[in-house]
């Protein structure tokens, strides 16, 4: 009895598997998962916001007026101009850098 190397019936076949093979993994394996998505991040936000109806009230903010409010305003955009000078870092065990 011959040995058969190339069977068109096998080939057909082992290619079937290799499609079922190569589609399943395009299903997704993970579908309660994805359906929970940022659930935690939602629930952390919830919980560490104290008062969640803020932006409603209208009231003005007590403790600091309005010239108080412009100044520090001010003060925080001019800090972007000309930033706080910075210290000197000598690192130890290695060389010292700076001036």
């Amino acid at each position: 009895m011959p040995l058969v190397y190339f069977s068109p019936r096998l080939a057909l076949c082992l290619s079937g598997l290799g499609l079922a093979a190569v589609l399943a993994g395009c299903a997704s394996t993970t579908p309660v998962v994805d359906a929970a998505f940022g659930d935690a991040v939602r629930k952390a936000r919830t919980q560490q916001t104290l008062y969640p109806h803020a932006s409603a009230n209208q009231d003005p903010v007590l403790g600091i007026d309005g010239q108080a409010g412009i100044a520090a305003q001010q003060r925080y955009l001019d800090s972007f101009q000309a930033p706080p000078q910075t210290f000197e870092v000598q690192n130890i065990g290695g060389s010292i850098t700076g001036k």
